[in-house]
C-alpha cells in the first residue's frame, strides 16, 4: 500500500463508508485533510466515489447542516471545523443532533500531540467539552489508527439510538504517513429486532384495551417502518400521535394521524394521551415538550399501560417504568407487527380523535397584514408530495408544525432542542442532499438573523431553498411569556430589521416584501419560479404572536390575574 499522510487516509476511509457530503469552515488545524478533499469532489472522484466539500460561513451553520443531513438521510452529516473556537461555534449542531437523534461526525482540529495538556493556542479539552452532549468523543493520536477508529464513529454513529460523535484530529497526526490499508467498504448495521414473545404480549396489550394510542417519534426510521405501522394502524383502528416535530414520521391524511404531542399541544391532544388505557410508544425518548413538562404521565409509573420501543436500551426506563419494554428498531418492530392485527372496537374513539385533529385547522381571520393561517393553507394545497420544510425556534413554528399536513414524501426538519437559527442550515443541508426538491425554511425575523449569513453558503454551494421570514420586529416566544408575567412591561424583546430582501438580493437569492394576505400566492409562484432560491420578507403583525390569542389579549388576561 501506498504510503499517504493523515488526511489522505482519513477522506478515503469516509469515501468507502459512504460519505458524500460534507460542511465546514476550514482552519489551519486540519490543512491536510482539506488537501485530500481537493481530489475528491464530484468531478475528480476516485473508486469509491464523490465526497464534497460545503464551505459555510460559521460553524455554528456548518454543524446545523451536518446535523439536519444526518436527519434527513439516515447517514452520519459531516462537519469539519478548526481547533477552539470552531469547536465551541459547532457545538450547536451536536447539542442538536443528539436531541435529534440524528447521526453526525463531528472532526476537529486539534493541537500537535506534542503541545498537548499546556493550554497551547486555542486548545480544548475534547472529551471534557463535549462528553454529555455526544454518543462518543475520542481523539486520534496514531496515524495507524484512523480506520479502526472512523469505522467505530461511523457505526457509532448510525447504530443504537442515532447522534453525534465527535473525533480530535491533531494536526501532527493529520500530516503523519502511514501504508495503512483505508476501509473498503460501507458499514452495514442491522437494527435489532423484536422478538414474537413481545409482538404477542404487544397484540395482547393492545386487544384488551379500551382506548389505545400509537405514540411515535424519535431517529431511525425508513420509509417502509412507516408504511408498515400506518398499516397496522388502520387495519387495527388506532389512533396515532406523532411526538414533538415528528410529524412527518406518519402519513397526516391517515384517517388513523390524530395530532402531535409538543409545543402549543392542543388540550384535545392532551386529553387523548391521559384519556388513553394502552400507549404504544415506538422510538420515542420521552422529551420534556412531548410529556408537557413530564405532567401527562405520572412519573416514574403511568397510569396507562405504557408499551415502550426503543432501539436503546438505555431509553427503557430512562424516565417511565414500561408496562412492556422491547428492544428494537422502529422499522423491524413496525414491520413485525404488521403482520398482525389488534381488534378491540376503537372506531369510534379513533373518529373523534381524528376529527378533533381535523378541527384545529379551523382558524379565526388574524389580526395581521399576512394572514399565516391564510399562507397555511395555501402551502398545503401548493407545495409538492415530496416537499422538505424546516424551521428553527419561535412562536412562528407553530404554522408549519401544527397547519400543515405532512404526507408519507414530505418531510420537517425542526429542532427539538428548540435552537433558534436551524431553520436556514438546515434547508442548505437539504437542497446539498436532494437539489431537485423544493425546500421551504420558515423563519423568525430573530431566528433568521442567528444564521443569516448562510445565505452566502447556499449562493456558492447552488442550494438554495424559498425562505418565509415572518417578520414582526419581536422575539416572540420571549415576547408571549413577558406579556404573560410581567405584562406591559416590554424589555430586551423589540428588533429593529434590516431590508431583508436587499439583503436576500446581494446574496444572489430573488428577494422581495410581502406586505398583505393577497400578494402572497403571486410572491410565492415567483419563490418558486426563481433558479436563484428565494426570500420573502412577510409583513406580521406582533399582535398575531399564536392562532388564536392576540398579544393584546396576552397582555390584558395577565393584567386582570394580577390585579
Amino acid at each position: 500500500m501506498t504510503e499517504r499522510n493523515g488526511g489522505v487516509v482519513l477522506v478515503e476511509c469516509l469515501q468507502a463508508l459512504g460519505a458524500q457530503h460534507s460542511f465546514g469552515v476550514p482552519g489551519e488545524s486540519y490543512l491536510a485533510v482539506l488537501d485530500a478533499l481537493h481530489d475528491t469532489g464530484s468531478a475528480r472522484a476516485g473508486a469509491n466515489g464523490a465526497l464534497d466539500f460545503t464551505l459555510c460561513r460559521n460553524e455554528g451553520g456548518a454543524g446545523f447542516m451536518a446535523a439536519a443531513y444526518g436527519k434527513l438521510t439516515g447517514q452520519p452529516g459531516i462537519c469539519f471545523v478548526t481547533r477552539g473556537p470552531g469547536a465551541t461555534n459547532a457545538s450547536i449542531g451536536v447539542h442538536t443532533a443528539m436531541q435529534d437523534s440524528a447521526p453526525m461526525i463531528l472532526f476537529v482540529g486539534q493541537v500537535g500531540t506534542d503541545m498537548k495538556g499546556r493550554e497551547a493556542f486555542q486548545e480544548i479539552d475534547y472529551r471534557a467539552y463535549f462528553g454529555t452532549v455526544a454518543k462518543w468523543v475520542t481523539e486520534i493520536e496514531a496515524v495507524d489508527r484512523i480506520p479502526e477508529i472512523i469505522a467505530r464513529a461511523w457505526t457509532t454513529a448510525i447504530s443504537g439510538r442515532p447522534g453525534p460523535v465527535v473525533v480530535a484530529l491533531p494536526e501532527d497526526m493529520l500530516t503523519s504517513v502511514t501504508d495503512v490499508p483505508a476501509l473498503t467498504g460501507p458499514a452495514v448495521v442491522h437494527e435489532p429486532g423484536p422478538t414474537a414473545e413481545a409482538i404477542a404480549g404487544v397484540i395482547s396489550a393492545l386487544s384488551g384495551a379500551d382506548r389505545p394510542l400509537i405514540l411515535i417519534g424519535g431517529g431511525g426510521w425508513r420509509a417502509d417502518g412507516s408504511a408498515a405501522l400506518q398499516r397496522f394502524a388502520e387495519s387495527s383502528d388506532i389512533p396515532v400521535v406523532a411526538a414533538f416535530r415528528f410529524q412527518d414520521l406518519f402519513d397526516n391524511h391517515s384517517p388513523s394521524y390524530v395530532g402531535d404531542a409538543g409545543t402549543g399541544m392542543t388540550p384535545a391532544t392532551r386529553a387523548q394521551i391521559q384519556g388513553a388505557d394502552v400507549i404504544l410508544a415506538i422510538g420515542v425518548r420521552f422529551g420534556e415538550m412531548t410529556t408537557e413538562g413530564y405532567t401527562l404521565l405520572s412519573v416514574p409509573k403511568p397510569e396507562q399501560k405504557l408499551i415502550h420501543v426503543h432501539a436503546s436500551d438505555r431509553e427503557l426506563g430512562k424516565v417511565y417504568i414500561p408496562y412492556l419494554g422491547i428492544q428494537s428498531g422502529p422499522n423491524a418492530f413496525a414491520i413485525a407487527l404488521s403482520q398482525h392485527v389488534a381488534s378491540g372496537g376503537w372506531a369510534d374513539w379513533r373518529a373523534q380523535a381524528r376529527a378533533d385533529y381535523e378541527a384545529g385547522f379551523d382558524l379565526p381571520d388574524l389580526p395581521s397584514p399576512v394572514d399565516m393561517g391564510k399562507v397555511s393553507a395555501y402551502l398545503r394545497d401548493r407545495l409538492p408530495d415530496d416537499a422538505i420544510l424546516t424551521n428553527g425556534a419561535g412562536n412562528f413554528t407553530v404554522w408549519p408544525n401544527k397547519f400543515f399536513k405532512y404526507g408519507p414524501q414530505q418531510r420537517l426538519l425542526a429542532p427539538q432542542s428548540g435552537a433558534m437559527g436551524y431553520g436556514l442550515p438546515a434547508a442548505v443541508a437539504a437542497k446539498v442532499a436532494h437539489p431537485e426538491l423544493t425546500v421551504v425554511c420558515f423563519a423568525g425575523d430573530g431566528d433568521f438573523q442567528m444564521n443569516c449569513q448562510e445565505l452566502g453558503t447556499a449562493m456558492q454551494a447552488g442550494a438554495q431553498p424559498i425562505v418565509l421570514i415572518l417578520n414582526n420586529g419581536t422575539y416572540g416566544t420571549i415576547r408571549m411569556h413577558q406579556e404573560k408575567t410581567y405584562p406591559a412591561r416590554v424589555s430586551g424583546t423589540t428588533l429593529e430589521n434590516p431590508d431583508f430582501a436587499a439583503l436576500a438580493r446581494s446574496y444572489g437569492y430573488h428577494g422581495e416584501r410581502v406586505e398583505r394576505t393577497q400578494d402572497f400566492e403571486a410572491a410565492f409562484e415567483r419563490a418558486l419560479a426563481s433558479d436563484t432560491g428565494a426570500v420573502l420578507d412577510l409583513n406580521i403583525s406582533a399582535e398575531a404572536l399564536t392562532p388564536r390569542q392576540t398579544l393584546s389579549q396576552m397582555r390584558e388576561g395577565a393584567q386582570k390575574a394580577g390585579s
